[in-house]
């Protein structure tokens, strides 16, 4: 995926401004991929749906969410998300981020 137009990457640790919860970006889509159903009842501030989302594993969570852009911040803790999920997507834990897996194909 190109994250060239995102505003947060894979492995940002990253802090959503309505909830507060903290988690680590997995995934970036350069622009909403759910469905119509979805967006209508769960977005239910209106993000723009052509602006990058992102999934994202919540800390303390067996879960993934998928944001809009404009509700999440960079966390600023600099400690480490706890999710079941993390080995599956990232190597390691440095300097406040993590080191994306390397795909094997």
């Amino acid at each position: 995926m190109d994250e060239s137009c995102s505003r947060w990457g894979i492995g940002q640790v990253v802090q959503h401004l309505r909830f507060g919860y903290r988690g680590v970006v997995a995934d970036v889509d350069p622009c909403f991929e759910g469905t119509p159903e979805w967006y209508e009842q769960v977005a239910q501030s209106r993000p723009p749906k052509d602006r990058p989302w992102y999934h994202v594993l919540v800390d303390g969570s067996d879960h993934m969410t998928y944001v809009a852009e404009r509700h999440l911040e960079i966390d600023s803790s600099g400690a480490p998300v706890r999710h079941p999920l993390l080995n599956e997507f990232f190597d390691g834990f440095r300097d406040g981020a993590y080191t994306p897996r390397q795909s094997t194909h």
